[in-house]
């Protein structure tokens, strides 16, 4: 397995500063490692509300996390700024990879860095669908291309 590399802020197409806060810290004295995840499903979910393709009380269709990972390469303490970063490595027919990389203020490089795979569902049934199509529309800026 190769060790993963730091990506750079400049890979990455949205960005949302997010306060760390006092009880993220655990008893060694930097922000756990669990709520990384609360980071990376900010930034995901803040983008989606913000461009209009989730109403979290009305969308039909609504995105389960079926998939998660991180790296970490420096903690952050509160009462530090966290500067989350999102692109899309992938969209499928009722999914799609998020990639979040989370960066100290005015670093270039990641602190921590890693995807979750949202599958999109149909609120009621919790079966699979067909990315909407404003959706995907909403998601085509944030795609990069790691070839």
């Amino acid at each position: 397995m190769n060790k993963p590399v730091a990506q750079s802020r400049s890979t990455y197409r949205h960005f949302l500063s997010i306060p760390t806060r006092w009880m993220d810290n655990d008893v060694y004295g930097h922000v756990n490692n669990v709520v990384y995840y609360s980071y990376f499903d900010t930034v995901v979910n803040e983008y989606l509300i913000r461009t209009g393709v989730l109403d979290i009380e009305r969308s039909q269709t609504i995105g389960l996390v079926v998939e998660t990972q991180c790296n970490y390469f420096l903690p952050f303490v509160f009462p530090e700024r966290v500067t989350a970063a999102l692109r899309v490595a992938r969209i499928g027919a009722s999914s799609v990879r998020y990639e979040v990389g989370l960066f100290k203020e005015g670093a270039d490089e990641a602190a921590a860095q890693g995807h979750f795979v949202h599958v999109y569902v149909d609120r009621v049934t919790r079966r699979p669908v067909t990315l909407p199509d404003a959706l995907r529309a909403a998601l085509v800026p944030l795609v990069v291309d790691h070839g």
